[in-house]
């Protein structure tokens, strides 16, 4: 069949509907997984999909594929990624969640774990060439059933965390999927919970779920200014992520958030390795070490800190785009709802929660900024500029993803995008000053090899 190429990314498969996605492709993806899924000795796949209005008509499609090659489909229905993760974990080892993430909503994709990995790179590339020349394995005695998994997924967060006060919260899920899940949760906690937006809606009336975009929390911080609650948590479209607010509005990125995890989990599990991606604050390494752990600093990709994890059995692992791993107590999966519990049980052993974030060791930082590039360039330009970069002491150069250069007072990062056709930077400094500098220094270096090169925030 014919396919377009830009829907298989580094670590999903997201495409616009109905132009690039269809049911037609969801069910050769489901025919091409189920092949891999038998070969791999799998028998069971458990199947989810967020609240995008496209969901519906794809998940059915892509169960017929499924179905079509012998296996059990486990159909969960409408869940966040992370419950069909949970599921993934519980009733089966494979699984695959119909979700379009944080994209504008006309996008849909999947999310996919294969035999207990969450697959990416070559085997999404090898699904799609069993997708285009039609050979997936075919087998009689496929079924369907369907499984409600909230209350053990519920039970099994509230049976792990405890809070050592009550907690008053405002829940902002922005319309997406943890809306239907999220709330109820917290309050099995014991919080006192006002929320917001958590009518599952494709449309996404009010404003776009993704928390990494201050102007999606403005809604959060004024429920915080109006009201008596003492912390906002804010989810993406499909409850992967985590974004949290202060009473006093400030935004608490998640590399910021990870310095309290890390200390939390390192009183655990001394001397553990914790794993975070490039983009993450220079501050963070200091104090996993101050924990008494292990800083690994990694690339950028969801699938890929999951797989780096399992390599080190390291008991936590994060992202700046708010993905949190926690292996420790739980399964390794990055879950919104999860990291969420964890962070009250911490905040809640003081008795100012926002005092606690705001005393964490903070810079000055652009957002994550994209320079656009024609398709296949990007990492072409980053190739070049590993050719072309030279830096003297005191600053240390890692090629671990892209180009990042750390100085003894901030840092600066550019490096190709796997999911879109642009470069990704981002700069912090422990001065205005400093990242001033830095910012320059590496806009002058990037220049060098793509003089066209301008500036945008990401539009995730």
């Amino acid at each position: 069949m014919q396919l377009s190429a830009s829907i298989f990314k580094a670590y999903d498969i997201r495409g616009v509907v109905p132009s690039t996605l269809n049911p037609e492709v969801a069910e050769a993806l489901g025919r091409a997984f189920g092949s891999a899924a038998r070969a791999a000795g799998e028998k069971s796949v458990a199947v989810g999909r967020d609240g995008r209005l496209s969901g519906p008509s794809l998940s059915e499609a892509l169960i017929r594929g499924l179905v079509a090659t012998g296996v059990e489909v486990i159909d969960v229905g409408a869940v966040t990624t992370p419950m069909l993760y949970f599921a993934a974990h519980t009733l089966a080892t494979s699984g695959i969640q119909v979700t379009g993430s944080h994209n504008p909503k006309d996008y849909n994709g999947f999310k996919m774990v294969l035999a207990g990995r969450a697959i990416y790179g070559d085997e999404i590339q090898a699904l799609r060439r069993t997708m285009e020349d039609g050979s997936a394995t075919l087998a009689a005695g496929g079924s369907v059933r369907q499984v409600d998994v909230t209350e053990a997924y519920t039970q099994r967060i509230v049976g792990d965390v405890r809070l050592a006060r009550p907690m008053k919260i405002v829940v902002d899920s922005g319309n997406g999927i943890a809306g239907a899940s999220a709330p109820a949760i917290f309050r099995a906690l014991g919080c006192e919970v006002t929320e917001l937006f958590s009518e599952v809606d494709g449309d996404f009336p009010n404003h776009h779920p993704d928390p990494s975009k201050p102007e999606n929390l403005k809604d959060l911080i004024a429920a915080l200014e109006r009201g008596d609650a003492e912390l906002g948590l804010a989810f993406d479209g499909d409850g992967d992520r985590l974004g949290i607010v202060t009473k006093d509005g400030q935004n608490i990125f998640p590399d910021r958030q990870m310095q309290l995890f890390a200390q939390d989990v390192l009183s655990r599990v001394p001397g553990g390795t914790i794993v975070y991606d490039v983009k993450c604050s220079q501050r963070l390494g200091p104090a996993i070490e101050a924990a008494g752990g292990q800083p690994l600093i990694f690339k950028t990709g969801h699938s890929l800190i999951k797989a780096k994890m399992k390599e080190l059995d390291s008991p936590l692992g994060g992202e700046m785009s708010g993905h949190i791993f926690f292996k420790e107590r739980w399964f390794g999966f990055d879950d919104g709802t999860y990291a969420g519990c964890r962070m009250l049980e911490i905040l809640s052993r003081s008795p100012n929660a926002s005092d606690v974030l705001n005393a964490l060791p903070t810079s000055f930082s652009t957002p994550e900024l994209n320079v656009k590039c024609a398709e296949g360039e990007p990492h072409a330009v980053v190739e070049r500029l590993l050719k072309e970069a030279s830096f003297e002491a005191p600053a240390k150069v890692s090629t671990i993803d892209g180009l990042r250069v750390d100085w003894p007072d901030g840092f600066g990062l550019i490096r190709a995008s796997n999911t879109t056709p642009v470069l990704v930077l981002r700069f912090e400094g422990q001065t205005q000053a400093a990242l001033e500098r830095i910012e320059a220094r590496m806009l002058a270096l990037l220049k060098t090899v793509k003089p066209d090169a301008t500036l945008a925030e990401a539009a995730h």
